[in-house]
């Protein structure tokens, strides 16, 4: 079975060890996730890649209890729908990332709690192909 990144240009795979791919304004040393042309504080154009760190720590979190519409829809129906966390990790001092968590219960999940980024399976094509995503998992 193939599988491909769900966007180019977003983390670092096939990796052992994959990193979202941001960027960094060589004027004010301001972070963005996604990577982008121009700097959202100054406006500078002079961005350069950043890859961000892999381990972060959980800020907030909730769960997505209903079935998302386009372009986030990952393949599932109302009858297969499962929920799923999704979070706000802080990477370092640099940037909050938003993101899938591996882990839907909340009883599972604490603020303040150590997460690592792990590349999972988001949908697959009617080819067969697998669609990958990058998600974060609890720590230990």
């Amino acid at each position: 079975m193939s599988q491909i990144a769900f966007a180019e240009d977003v983390f670092t795979w096939p990796a052992d060890e994959p990193q979202l791919i941001g960027s960094r304004c060589e004027q004010c040393a301001a972070h963005t996730f996604p990577s982008q042309g121009s700097c959202p504080r100054c406006g500078s154009l002079e961005m350069a890649r950043h890859l961000l760190p892999r381990q972060g720590t959980l800020w907030t979190f909730t769960t997505q209890g209903f079935l998302p519409k386009e372009p986030y829809l990952g393949g599932e129906t109302n009858e297969t729908f499962q929920p799923f966390g999704v979070g706000l990790v802080q990477l370092g001092d640099e940037i909050r990332v938003e993101a899938r968590l591996t882990e839907a219960d909340p009883e599972q999940l604490r603020i303040g709690m150590e997460v690592r980024l792990v590349i999972v399976p988001f949908r697959s094509d009617p080819d067969g192909t697998e669609i990958m995503t990058f998600a974060f998992e609890p720590v230990g």
